[in-house]
């Protein structure tokens, strides 16, 4: 399932770097870079999710690989948050921001298995955005 969820970032990903590319003389630059930036990183953080979802799976083996995949996606985060001032990436930010904390802070509180269908939830929407 991660490996199709992936296929469909990456397609997502690379329609949306070719229409950004079609329109970027009437854009204008600057538009585009930040366009492009939003979608490499959102796949960047695709990549963390799955590492995030695999590090839950195996957590009885190596519980540091949790908190390695939600150093990753949070560090992302602050890639995107700091290069755009979209409203709507910023809530859709905002809204994994949490995600992840709420499963750091799960995990903090000795769960192991925490439920990352948040975190995967509200990274589609950051992709969503950062596509459309």
């Amino acid at each position: 399932m991660a490996a199709r969820h992936r296929r469909r970032i990456a397609t997502a990903a690379f329609a949306a770097v070719a229409v950004l590319t079609a329109v970027g003389a009437s854009a204008g630059c600057d538009a585009v870079d930040k366009a492009i930036d939003c979608v490499q990183t959102a796949d960047a953080i695709a990549d963390s999710v799955t590492d995030l979802q695999q590090a839950v799976e195996n957590a009885a083996n190596d519980p540091a690989q949790t908190d390695t995949s939600l150093d990753s996606i949070e560090k992302n985060l602050d890639q995107i948050g700091d290069k755009t001032d979209n409203v709507d990436v910023n809530k859709a930010v905002d809204d994994l921001r949490k995600a992840v904390t709420d499963v750091r802070q799960a995990v903090q509180n000795g769960n192991k298995t925490p439920d990352v269908g948040p975190v995967t939830d509200a990274a589609g929407e950051l992709t969503k955005v950062c596509t459309s």
